[in-house]
Formats: C-alpha cells, sequence, structure tokens
C-alpha cells in the first residue's frame, strides 16, 4: 500500500505541475499515463467499468469522473486531477485541485475550504473513531462557511480492490458507522459545492457529473491509513 500511494502522489504531482492555459486534458492523461506504467504500475480508472482513459479531469461545473478530451484549459479555469494506481496487487487513490492563471476569490476559497475539509476530516483519525464522525466534521464545516456537500460521492475503503468497505460519508449519517480499527486503509475525499445546492446530472458518457446550475466545485483525497496510535496520509 505504501508503494502504490507513493506511486499515486508522484503522478498526482507531475499531472499537476503541467497545468497551464493551452494544455488539454488530455496531454495531462497521457503524462499520467505514461508514468504510471513506467513505474511497471497500471492506472487503476482505466477500463475500470469502461472507463476510458488513465485520470479524472474534472473542471469547474464538472463535479467529478471528468474524462480526459482536447479540451484546452484556460485561464481561470479550476481543475480536479483524480489519480489512481495499481502495483504490486494493492491500489492508491488521491486527488488534488490546480488552478490556471488567474482564479477568482470565490474559486479560491472554494478550494482552501475544500482543503480544509479534508484536512479536518484526517485529523480525527485513528483506533476507534468512528466513521460518522467524519461527515460531522465535513458536513459543519462545509456549511458553516456557506457551502454544501455533495453527498452522493463518498470515500472507500482500498487495497487489493479499488473500492471496498466501508463507505466513508461526507455527510451526517450515522446508519451502519463502525471504529476504525489499526491496519484499516480508506480514501477520504470530501466533494464540495458553492451554495447550498448540490443537484447534479450524468452525461450520455455515463460517467461525467455536472452540475445543473453550472456551479463550481471542488475535492481533494487522500488514502489513509489506520496506525496503532493516530494514522498516517500514505498518499
Amino acid at each position: 500500500m505504501r508503494a502504490t500511494c507513493a506511486l499515486a502522489r508522484d503522478v498526482r504531482e507531475l499531472a499537476a505541475s503541467h497545468v497551464a492555459a493551452g494544455v488539454t486534458t488530455d496531454e495531462l492523461d497521457q503524462i499520467a499515463h505514461d508514468r504510471t506504467v513506467a513505474a511497471g504500475a497500471y492506472p487503476s480508472p482505466l477500463n475500470y467499468h469502461k472507463f476510458p482513459k488513465s485520470i479524472c479531469t474534472s473542471v469547474n461545473e464538472v463535479m467529478c469522473h471528468g474524462i480526459p478530451d482536447s479540451r484546452a484549459l484556460e485561464d481561470g479555469d479550476i481543475i480536479n486531477i483524480d489519480v489512481s494506481t495499481y502495483l504490486n496487487g494493492f491500489h492508491g487513490d488521491t486527488s488534488t485541485m490546480a488552478a490556471v492563471g488567474e482564479v477568482d476569490e470565490a474559486s479560491q476559497e472554494l478550494m482552501s475550504v475544500t482543503k480544509e475539509c479534508l484536512d479536518q476530516a484526517i485529523a480525527i483519525c485513528g483506533p476507534g473513531t468512528h466513521f460518522g464522525e467524519i461527515g460531522q466534521v465535513v458536513e459543519n464545516l462545509a456549511k458553516r462557511l456557506g457551502f454544501c456537500v455533495a453527498e452522493e460521492f463518498c470515500g472507500h475503503g482500498i487495497g487489493v480492490a479499488f473500492h471496498e468497505s466501508p463507505l466513508v460519508r461526507h455527510y451526517i449519517d450515522w446508519y451502519g458507522s463502525v471504529p476504525m480499527l489499526p491496519g484499516m486503509t480508506f480514501t477520504i475525499e470530501p466533494l464540495i459545492v458553492e451554495g447550498n445546492d448540490s443537484e447534479f446530472r450524468m452525461w450520455r458518457d455515463n460517467w461525467t457529473i455536472v452540475s445543473v446550475h453550472g456551479k463550481r466545485s471542488a475535492q481533494y483525497e487522500h488514502t489513509i491509513l489506520i496506525t496503532d496510535d493516530g494514522h498516517e496520509v500514505l498518499t
């Protein structure tokens, strides 16, 4: 897990470092694909339920699962780059936001709040903490600062399978909540939307999720390991 997560982190940072006006998301995908394969790994998203590319690139009102294409990034865009790698029998999963050129204050605040939601959720992780506490931390913070959580998109256990139990909700819902135990590995990946409405629709490609109202969203993601006395951020 440490090896594949370290690779996912490196691929994420490499792709993000190439974000600039005029660069296409296809080009970012190729950069990530080449780095992953060169390391002897496989991009987990590629051909996963027919997903056609090696990373997800979600720009502006695209909330998640954006498919890289020939669209060139423009000054003022914000983009989420979601990277997952499969190495030596284990998956690692992580994502980050990147700003293209000069980004307005509203978008900067959105990204800052989303990162803070992730950081505060990670901070409480450790043996005995209930997964339901993650949703409580994230939703309370997002709402207090004037944003909302896209509830349909959750974190998940990860390891030998890309998606495993438990489901990691980023909103207040204690149903099925279990305590964290040493050795557990899972993602936390809050998807935060401007305003108080996260209504979405899916494009005909059966993957791309977009805001119905054209509102921007942001998402950051890390893979977490629960240790005997706390947690470790693997990505």
